[in-house]
């Protein structure tokens, strides 16, 4: 697969490895939504509105389903260890700097934290990311503070790079966020 193109987003995805599944979410996991988002390191670290109603899961649900035809931006996978009860999200999207490279962004619910969780999607998803689209770079921007993020990023084998720090507006706030990247000609990513 040519290393120059544009990333197109599948209309669905579902991923499985090292002991998870990432899966489309359903009008069935609202309740599981809302416990995730309306968490205060959620808020910290995320855009997501705080706090995170049922009315706000509906949305930001009905957002995440959209199909390639209506604009999809992004593939938003609910993080589960056997497909069923969500414990955190994973979210791929085209980077808006280069249409060759992807970033991911992700979460995972305070009662299932320090399981590893977060690691294991980010490593799922970057070799995805890498081998099935031909990603370029596969990317994560964290917060310079956010140092459970930055311990994601060392165990899937991202390195922070020396790109110039991105800023973005979140809440109200001026957000800076460094780049770390996994280059998709590197080698596996290890697993955690």
């Amino acid at each position: 697969m040519s290393q120059d193109h544009e990333i197109a987003l599948p209309p669905s995805l579902r991923l499985s490895g090292d002991g998870i599944q990432l899966r489309e979410w359903t009008e069935s996991d609202l309740s599981a939504l809302v416990e995730l988002y309306d968490d205060p390191e959620m808020d910290r670290w995320t855009p997501v509105p705080s706090p995170f109603t049922s009315e706000a899961a509906r949305a930001y649900l009905a957002k995440a389903r959209r199909g390639p035809g209506e604009g999809r931006r992004n593939v938003q996978l609910a993080i589960t260890t056997d497909g069923g009860q969500p414990c955190g999200e994973i979210l791929l999207f085209r980077c808006e700097l280069d249409a060759r490279d992807v970033e991911l962004a992700y979460g995972v619910g305070s009662r299932h934290r320090r399981q590893g969780l977060a690691s294991r999607a980010v490593g799922l998803m970057a070799s995805h990311a890498s081998r099935e689209l031909g990603a370029r770079r596969v990317l994560l921007r964290i917060e310079p503070a956010n140092l459970p993020s930055e311990a994601v990023a060392r165990a899937t084998g991202f390195r922070l790079t020396d790109d110039e720090p991105l800023t973005r507006e979140a809440k109200g706030r001026r957000v800076e966020l460094l780049t770390w990247c996994h280059e998709s000609g590197g080698t596996d990513l290890p697993s955690n």
